[in-house]
This record gives C-alpha cells, sequence and structure tokens, in this order.
C-alpha cells in the first residue's frame, strides 16, 4: 500500500455489521467518465497497475494508457501487468521449480544471497499431468494407475515436494487431487484477495495455456510459457500488449438436447472465423442469466482455441451462486460482492447496463446452437452431429490434411479380422478404439457429467455394452465428481460400460491414453486402419491423443459414451441404431438421450456443497504415498548427475554480470523447413517416448528400461532428456525430407538423413549457426517452455515464420531466439526458399539501436534476399534478448537492484 503512487484514492471498505473488510484503490476515486465506458476486463488491469504503480515498475503513464484504452489499444501500446498470482502444474512445474533451484545456486556462484530466488507472489502448483492410463475397464484402475504413477514419478514428486518446503509462497497440491484447472475453479481461485488488510482482485497466469477456464469465475487468467510464468513469481513485471476487446453477446437459450460443450464448440469455430489472436473476449448480455457457472468456465476453458487470450465473464449474481456451492464461506462471498459493486467490478443484470465500447462486436442466439463434434485434427473443425456420417466419408476420401486421410475408394470399406483374447474380431476404418471422458474443459461440468452418466444408465438398461477392446476411461477433474455421480447412484452403469475411474488428472487430452491392446494396435498398424478416439478434451491435433488414432474427435462427455456404444464414428445417428437391446430391438440414439429437465433433476438432487467443503479441506494433507516421500531440507537442491529425471540446465554455466548483447546469424543452415499449423504438440516433447528416438537411446544407455520410460512431459526437469525429445512427433512434416512424415531432418553439409536432436549437435559440432522456417500459426497449442528451451538447447537461432502463436513468440524471446515474420502475402515458397539455402540475419550489435517490431533483411548464399518483421515486440522483449533471455535478466537485475 505504502509504494502506489495513488494513494489518495485508497479507501476503507466497510462491513454491513460495523469495521471494515479492508482497503482498495478505488476507480470511482479518480473521477473519471472513461472508466464506465471500459470492459470489465480491462478494468481489472487497470486495477492492477494503479496499486503497483510505483513509478518504477509502473508509470502513472502506463495508468493513464489503460484508461484512454479505447484510444490507445488500435495502437498496439505496451503495458506492464502483475498479476496477483502464478498458477502451475507439474509438467510445468518441474521446470519451473529446477530453473528456480539453478538460479539459487548462480546467484551463490556470483556471490549474491541466493534466498533472493523466492516467489514473491502465491504460487499454486497443482500435480495433476502425471495419470496414464496404464490399467483401464476395471475397479482396481485407480489405484493401480496411481501405484504406477507413484513408480515412475516418486523423483520428480520428491523434488516438488522439497521445492514446497525450500520456497516460500509456494503451496504444492499433491497428486491425486485433481486437474489443475478445476481444483484452481472449485478451490484456489480467490476472485477478491485480502491480503494484509488490502482488498485487490485476483488475477493469475499459468503455465498452461487452458489457466483461461478461470475467466468464467470473473477471475482474469491466461496461459503465459513457463518462462514468463518464472519472472512473474520473481515480482517481475509481465509486459504485454494492450489489447483488443471483443465484446460477445449471448441471447436466448440453449435448446433441450444441446450441451455446453456444443457451445462452446460453436462458440470456438465463430471466434477463430473472426479473428481474436492476442484480444480479450468479453461476454455480456441476457443469455448470460442462462449459462450456469460451469457452462462458462466450460466456453473460457478453450480460449486457446478460438485464439483469444482470455474468454471473460465478469462476476454477477451466478458467481456468487457458484462460490456458495463450492464450499466458499458466506462471509468471504459477501465480502467478495461488496469489494466488487464499490469498485465498479460487478454486473447486476436486474439494473439497467450502461454501454461498454468494445474493438469489435459478435452475437449469438443459443437457441441456434446445435449438437455436434470437432475434428478430426483440429478443435475448430465443428461438425453438427447430423452430418457427421457424410463428413467422415469425405475426410477418407480427401487428400491427406487437416480433413482428409486420402484413403483409396476400393480400400474404404475394408473389413480386417482380428484375434482378440482368443475371439474373432474385425475392425475398420472409423472404429472407435478411445473412448475418454476426460480434461478439464468437461469434468468440472455436473451437467454434462451427470448427463453422460444418464445415457449409461439408459444404455445398460436396454442391454447395450460397449466392444472390450475399446480403451474406455473416466478420468474426473476433482474428487467431488466422483462424490456426485456415486450420490446420484449413476457411477455403477459408467463402471458397467467400462468407463471406471481411472485417476484424477489429465489422461487422454495430453496423450496420456496409455497403451491400446497389443492385437488392437497390430491390426491398426498392419492394415493402415485409420482408427478414431473420442473424447471430451479439447486438443486433438494429430498425433496428441495416440500415434495410432489417426482420426480424434472431440465431443460432449455424453456423447462419449454414445460414439463408445456405436463403435464407430461412421454412423448417422438419427437414422441408423447404435446397437441392440436385450430383446432384440434396435436401439436408436434418441432412445438413450436424456432431457435437460432430467439432467437438472439429477443435478440439483446430488451436488451439494458439503462435497466441496469435504474434499478442500483435506487436500493438502495429500496421501499416503505422497507424505511418506522423505526429502532434504535444504535451501540449496543437492543434483545427482546420474539422475533422468531432474537435471541441472546449463542456461547459466557461462553467466557473468555483464550481458551478452544482442546476437546476429551468420550463415545458418536451415534445421527444419515447415508449413503451416506446427503446433507445440510438433515442437515440444510431449506424450510416450518413441523406442527408437534419441530420447530412448539416452534413457536406455544410463540403464532405465523400456517399460520405465515414462512420459516426456513426466521428465520436462531434464534437459538432456527433453533436448532428445525436441521435434521428435512421429507426425511432423518437414519438407526437406521430401515426403518422409517423422522426426528426422537433412543434415545438408552431408545429405544424411537424421534424427532432429542429432543433425543439430551435429552442425553444432561444426560450429554452424542453424535456424528455422515456418509458415503460419507456427507454435500454436497449449503453452510449453520446452517448445523454446528445446530449440535453443539445439542450437537453433532464429525462427522465420508467416506468423506465430502469441505465447510461444514471448517463449521464444525468452529464451534468446530470434522471431522474424514474413512481410503479408510472403513466405518461403513465394521466394523460392527449398531450406536448403544459408542464411544470415543482421542486427545490430548493440541493443539501443533496435527497435520494436523492426524491419531486419535475411540474406541467403544464392542471392535471395527478403525483409521481415522483427517480433520483439516490446522494449523490454529486446532487454531480455541483450541479456541471453529471461532468466539471465532477472538474476543480473536482482543481484544489482537498488529498489
Amino acid at each position: 500500500m505504502e509504494k502506489s503512487s495513488f494513494r489518495r484514492i485508497l479507501t476503507s471498505l466497510p462491513k454491513p455489521g460495523g469495521g471494515e473488510y479492508g482497503k482498495y484503490y478505488s476507480l470511482p476515486a479518480l473521477d473519471d467518465s472513461r472508466i464506465d465506458r471500459l470492459p470489465y476486463s480491462i478494468r481489472i488491469l487497470l486495477e492492477s497497475a494503479i496499486r503497483n504503480c510505483d513509478e518504477f515498475q509502473v508509470t502513472s503513464q502506463d495508468v493513464e494508457k489503460i484508461i484512454d484504452w479505447e484510444n490507445t489499444s488500435p495502437k498496439f501500446v505496451e503495458i506492464p501487468f502483475k498479476p496477483a498470482r502464478v498458477l502451475l502444474q507439474d509438467f510445468t512445474g518441474v521446470p519451473a521449480v529446477v530453473d528456480l533451484a539453478s538460479m539459487r545456486d548462480a546467484m551463490n556462484k556470483l556471490g549474491s544471497d541466493p534466498a533472493k530466488i523466492n516467489p514473491l507472489v502465491p504460487v499454486d502448483l497443482v500435480i495433476d499431468h502425471s495419470v496414464q492410463v496404464d490399467v483401464a475397464r476395471s475397479e482396481n484402475a485407480l489405484q493401480a494407475n496411481m501405484e504406477l504413477e507413484f513408480h515412475r514419478n516418486k523423483e520428480r514428486f520428491a523434488f516438488l515436494k522439497w521445492g514446497s518446503n525450500a520456497f516460500q509462497n509456494m503451496l504444492v497440491v499433491p497428486p491425486g487431487s485433481g486437474i489443475v484447472h478445476q481444483v484452481n475453479l472449485e478451490y484456489l481461485g480467490r476472485v477478491v484477495f485480502c491480503n494484509g488488510g488490502l482488498l485487490y482482485p485476483d488475477s493469475v497466469v499459468g503455465t498452461d495455456s487452458h489457466t483461461t477456464m478461470i475467466d468464467g469465475l470473473g477471475v482474469a487468467g491466461w496461459g503465459v510459457g513457463g518462462i514468463e510464468a518464472e519472472a512473474a513469481m520473481l515480482g517481475q513485471p509481465m509486459s504485454m500488449v494492450l489489447p483488443g476487446v471483443v465484446g460477445f453477446k449471448l441471447f436466448g437459450k440453449l435448446k433441450d438436447g444441446v450441451t455446453a460443450t456444443d457451445l462452446v464448440l460453436t462458440v470456438t469455430q465463430i471466434l477463430r472465423k473472426h479473428g481474436v489472436v492476442g484480444k480479450f473476449v468479453e461476454f455480456y448480455g441476457d443469455g448470460m442469466k442462462e449459462l450456469s457457472l460451469a457452462d462458462r468456465a466450460t466456453i473460457a476453458n478453450m480460449s486457446p482455441e478460438y485464439g483469444a487470450t482470455m474468454g471473460f465473464f465478469p462476476v454477477d449474481h451466478v458467481t456468487l451462486q457458484y462460490l456458495k456451492l463450492t464450499g466458499r464461506s458466506d462471509e468471504t462471498v459477501s465480502m467478495i460482492e461488496a469489494y466488487l459493486r464499490a469498485n465498479n467490478l460487478f454486473v447486476d443484470y436486474s439494473q439497467p447496463q450502461i454501454d461498454r465500447v468494445y474493438s469489435s462486436y459478435l452475437e449469438l442466439n443459443l437457441e441456434e446452437v446445435e449438437p455436434c463434434i470437432s475434428g478430426p485434427k483440429r478443435p475448430h473443425d465443428r461438425v453438427p452431429l447430423k452430418e457427421m456420417k457424410k463428413d467422415w466419408r469425405s475426410c477418407l476420401d480427401n487428400r491427406v490434411g487437416f480433413k482428409g486421410f486420402a484413403v483409396p475408394k476400393e480400400s474404404q470399406n475394408k473389413v480386417v479380422d482380428f484375434s482378440f483374447n482368443g475371439t474373432s474380431v474385425q475392425i475398420k476404418h472409423g472404429d472407435v478404439v478411445i473412448a475418454a471422458i476426460t480434461s478439464c474443459t468437461n469434468t468440472s461440468n455436473p451437467n454434462v457429467m451427470l448427463g453422460a452418466a444418464l445415457v449409461a444408465k439408459k444404455a445398460c438398461e436396454l442391454g447395450l455394452e460397449v466392444k472390450p477392446w475399446i480403451k474406455t476411461s473416466l478420468a474426473p477433474g476433482s474428487g467431488v465428481v466422483t462424490q456426485y455421480l456415486e450420490r446420484s447412484g449413476l457411477q455403477k452403469y459408467l463402471n458397467q460400460l467400462g468407463f471406471h475411474v481411472v485417476g484424477y488428472g489429465c489422461t487422454t487430452c495430453i496423450g496420456n491414453s496409455g497403451d491400446i491392446h497389443e492385437s488392437v494396435a497390430a491390426a491398426i498398424s498392419e492394415n493402415d486402419i485409420v482408427a478414431a478416439a473420442v473424447l471430451s478434451g479439447n486438443r486433438n491435433f494429430e498425433g496428441r491423443v495416440h500415434p495410432l488414432t489417426r482420426a480424434n474427435y472431440l465431443a460432449s462427455p455424453p456423447l462419449v459414451v454414445a460414439y463408445a456404444i456405436a463403435g464407430t464414428v461412421d454412423i448417422d445417428f438419427a437414422t441408423e441404431p447404435l446397437g441392440t437391446s436385450k430383446d432384440g430391438k434396435k436401439v436408436f440414439f434418441n432412445e438413450i438421450w436424456p432431457s435437460n429437465e432430467e439432467i437438472a433433476q439429477v443435478v440439483l438432487s446430488s451436488v451439494v456443497p458439503e462435497m466441496f467443503k469435504g474434499t478442500y479441506e483435506s487436500i493438502t494433507k495429500g496421501n499416503p504415498m505422497w507424505n511418506n516421500l522423505s526429502v532434504p531440507a535444504s535451501s540449496l537442491y543437492s543434483w545427482d548427475p546420474s539422475s533422468t529425471y531432474i537435471h541441472e540446465p546449463p542456461y547459466f554455466t557461462e553467466m557473468t554480470m555483464s550481458p551478452p548483447g544482442p546476437h546476429c546469424v551468420n550463415d545458418a543452415y536451415c534445421l527444419l523447413n515447415f508449413g503451416d499449423s506446427i503446433t507445440t504438440d510438433h515442437i515440444s516433447p510431449a506424450g510416450s517416448i518413441h523406442k527408437d528416438s534419441p530420447a530412448a537411446k539416452f534413457l536406455m544407455d544410463r540403464g532405465v528400461d523400456r517399460r520405465d520410460f515414462n512420459s516426456y512431459g513426466s521428465r520436462r526437469g531434464n534437459d538432456e532428456v527433453m533436448a532428445r525429445g525436441t521435434f521428435a512427433n512421429i507426425r511432423i512434416v518437414n519438407k526437406l525430407m521430401k515426403g518422409e512424415v517423422g522426426p528426422k531432418t537433412v543434415h545438408i553439409p552431408s545429405g544424411e538423413k537424421l534424427y532432429v536432436f542429432d543433425a543439430a549437435k551435429k552442425y553444432m559440432s561444426e560450429g554452424h549457426d542453424t535456424i528455422i522456417i515456418a509458415g503460419a500459426e507456427y507454435g500454436s497449442g497449449s503453452s510449453r517452455d520446452w517448445a523454446a528451451k528445446g530449440p535453443m538447447l539445439l542450437g537453433v537461432k532464429a525462427v522465420i515464420a508467416k506468423s506465430f502463436e502469441r505465447i510461444h513468440r514471448s517463449n521464444l524471446v525468452g529464451m534468446g531466439i530470434i522471431p522474424l515474420c514474413f512481410k503479408p502475402g510472403e513466405d518461403a515458397e513465394v521466394f523460392g526458399l527449398t531450406g536448403n539455402e544459408r542464411y544470415t540475419i543482421d542486427l545490430p550489435n548493440t541493443v539501443d539501436m533496435i527497435r520494436p517490431g523492426q524491419d531486419v533483411t535475411v540474406r541467403t548464399n544464392c542471392g535471395k534476399n527478403f525483409v521481415c518483421t522483427a517480433r520483439f515486440d516490446t522494449e523490454v522483449e529486446l532487454a531480455y534478448f541483450n541479456h541471453g533471455g529471461i532468466l539471465p535478466y532477472v538474476i543480473r537485475n536482482l543481484i544489482s537492484a537498488k529498489h
């Protein structure tokens, strides 16, 4: 409170019965009519800037830029933002804690106090990404998977437990508790902080792009790279371009039989078409009263899929009702409402609304939303359910691409016989081999979860079954889901169809689907079958869900159950039966589909506040396996050089107090030449470790048995494994390989075809720089710091692309890699670039001579020269580049800080 230049507007918030809740920086006290017209999401940025205005990290000029948002946002002005807290999950949390531990060592070696390296804002770390679905369709699946989880991850879990003790201001939620974003929504989200008598809005940045789910609760939150998150943890302001805000008006009411998942897939398609990358989307309108908090959270969750920084729902009465439902105390909820009303951050739809200004406007009549799924390779490729069979058939015909598999006509109806556990069975194109109720997008929503259970009940009562070779699974986002499924009496029907609880955490949606039965796998791979997965997730990029499911469809949990019963996506639910009942009659889709009223009744009787209170009162107590982990009490970590999970990274090995300055790129070879839509799933190590990969060789050379490889995600704390897994996706398409698909490239001087890691090491040993050429949307998908750390460790100095995903571009800068954009209408093909050229990128040798967005000339050895835009978007990013990355910048600042 002492440091802000706006102490004059510090105001007391009285309690109704006397006394005060605390003090707050009052936006109305500024008496500026421009604030009344600001979107609510921008008001949160404004409050943060006022509260943190010390005229050093945040200035009065920054505050004025935000107040004048209507005029400044079209100019892409830069502002600092300091979030109230940081959210991590274990896959990104481990490298963050590794970096913090390594930074302490660096501080120590440079003669400074390592204790300066501590989170300065609250850090919530939820261990949720370790669950592999090794065991499914079993009453013992949960316990068996958890035991395997601890067996594989004991060292990693112990490291995080050490971090929770060694670092202040860090809460670690143990494994087995739930999915990070659902735990954030139901428990961690404060909505309003009361910290030392100061009241302010909760805001959060997280190292997973679906951090946006909390926007449904009225908490401003979005995904950032692990690198940015680490800097925010250490008190550094985030530099961001003041975003435009798309106003999305909702009106009407969803029709019977339409789910929140159908709505979010529709919204995703609309917003992708409109173009919202780098923008906030703020929802408003009479339709808000018809959307539950869980429905809002589902829409907010998929912000990364429609490309927005946030999909924001301001706090209203629905929010307050949800806070009470999830066990927040009456006093806390009263404080939240009083503060937000006093500071003009609360929407009361019972009162006349002041028109707010938005950068652009959209609207949707909820009555027009229809049942749908998305796929087979991208979340925004929505398919109305009534058109699914036709769309599937066209995908078989179409050339290979986002909507095509190029299966010859004569092969499209082929049937393959194989033996499953001694029984002769068949498989064909479009058959479902994985059906998973998974992902924070849907498991936090009681309507769709209990809807799925009602579908299961109706199906079981009619005698329908799921084929035994389909890998079915249920991964609730928190223990609350299990409680209300049990209370409703419906879990037994999900179990009967094979949807047993396999774990509490991220599973199939992030590639932790585990193996499918070997006989099924052989039938698919040996006969080139286009097999399908149907999951209630948010990502279905090729190669993500499972290496053998080329077609992956996102669907609501009830539809996941329906497709599991049908056993194929090659079906018209309106005209073709799902199966045959126990009395020999054909059963159609509408016979097992519950009405909205049926679902509402079960939700009302089954979801109660006591469930949330009981679950979260004990959440940090852990479980016996967690509590039995023994960890040292030291403040500096004792690195084990033989560890294949935790390894000290080389980022600070040769660091001195003098920044290295900007680097040019001289006669670089092209390591990889890509087309459009290369995602972080293609770049970053993710999913299982292939037995023939460089990472597998590294592990086997160190005595790790193949069955103990675990996933790349679980080994994010070891840079040696992760560097070898960078660009290791088996579906990656590299133009240098001339049609061959997979994780290899051409070492241009020798012409050898090598794994990308081996080629990169060869270039580095020869003293050559390398670059990457790419098309549009490079780095789309989940925010993965290893998608930037990995290329840096492979010696990549620059990426030249048509466009970048927001977080990934920022992460490249954070690791000292130059992001360059072709000019509009230009790309590698326009200039006739094959990737066989050598590239020189001339940058001034002092950072003072580089400007954000500056033009840079790229020269090649064959005379094809062209101009690109240097995507250093802010002065702060240029400072990071000057220091060789954001983490060295933070260390040098902490050592030399006088403020």
